[in-house]
């Protein structure tokens, strides 16, 4: 009788522990706009690795250190095609020197954007980075389509007149577009409130996010943070001026909160702690390593 009952209730326990695992294994996966879920942007590619907003940048922090992101600074070239670079000028990531305004996708295309990687960063460096291309818009969404996740920064708007347009009018010859993809798979960000707002009349539904420096975020007030809300899904600011103070601010108003550019462990732990939704780093697989540790307390 007692041996039936133990295995009665031994029975009983196995099939909690199904049910369990069941319902375990049927829960949603939190969405890229949860605040729930802490999201990894590499910022300008893998670009403490690689030279920055390079293929092999991209390839590297997407595929080999499994980022959320591919984080995507844009310029317009002299002819109106826009390409990946952080800078105006040529001059610090590639062999050339000038204005990115003032040339042609043509000559962009014939500067060298790997080769100073190696001799700012010889111990990372690679011979197969010399003589990388800047890799254009088109060709970046070529490579990876709808299999990866974008952020991407209109820089310097004011220099590029109708940079938001051909942006949104890329998207969409992409199939990447706001009613195309799922919410947060691409968002657009900006230090220029301007240029998210023309984002936000040429297409509402598109996730936007407001970048700060560091003396903005300093002076930060409610009333800043409740405006931002009526425009963007999310907050980017320098993480060195983030206090927990600031950030709870930020989070109180249903903000997402993405600090840039969090590269040390120490920092990365600190910045969860405030409560950040996610960092942009030059190291994702650290951020990856420090996030695991932070969701395993």
């Amino acid at each position: 009788m007692l041996k039936q009952i133990g295995m009665t209730v031994l029975t009983g326990l196995v099939i909690t522990s199904s049910a369990t695992s069941t319902e375990a294994a049927k829960k949603p996966a939190k969405g890229l706009l949860d605040p729930e879920r802490i999201v990894n942007v590499a910022h300008r590619g893998a670009s403490g690795y690689a030279p920055e907003h390079t293929m092999v940048a991209y390839a590297m922090g997407h595929k080999k250190l499994k980022a959320d992101y591919i984080e995507i600074d844009l310029q317009m070239t002299k002819d109106g095609h826009l390409i990946a670079m952080h800078d105006e000028t040529v001059d610090r990531t590639t062999n050339g020197t000038g204005a990115v305004k003032d040339k042609t996708l043509a000559q962009i295309k014939r500067l060298d954007a790997g080769s100073w990687f190696n001799q700012a960063y010889p111990a990372y460096a690679r011979a197969s980075y010399r003589g990388l291309q800047v890799p254009t818009l088109n060709e970046i969404f070529d490579r990876y389509g709808k299999q990866a996740n974008y952020y991407i920064e209109t820089k310097s708007p004011d220099v590029y007149p109708g940079m938001e347009k051909k942006l949104l009018d890329t998207l969409k010859r992409y199939g990447l577009s706001s009613d195309r993809v799922k919410p947060g798979q691409v968002m657009i960000q900006s230090f220029s409130q301007e240029s998210l707002l023309k984002v936000k009349r040429l297409d509402r539904n598109v996730p936007l996010v407001q970048l700060l420096e560091a003396g903005d975020v300093n002076a930060l007030t409610a009333r800043r943070v409740k405006d931002i809300k009526t425009y963007a899904v999310g907050v980017g600011p320098s993480f060195k001026a983030l206090t927990k103070t600031n950030a709870a601010l930020i989070r109180k108003n249903d903000l997402l909160l993405h600090p840039y550019t969090v590269n040390e462990k120490k920092d990365m732990h600190r910045m969860l702690d405030y409560g950040v939704t996610g960092v942009f780093t030059n190291f994702a697989d650290r951020f990856n390593e420090v996030r695991q540790q932070h969701t395993s307390r």
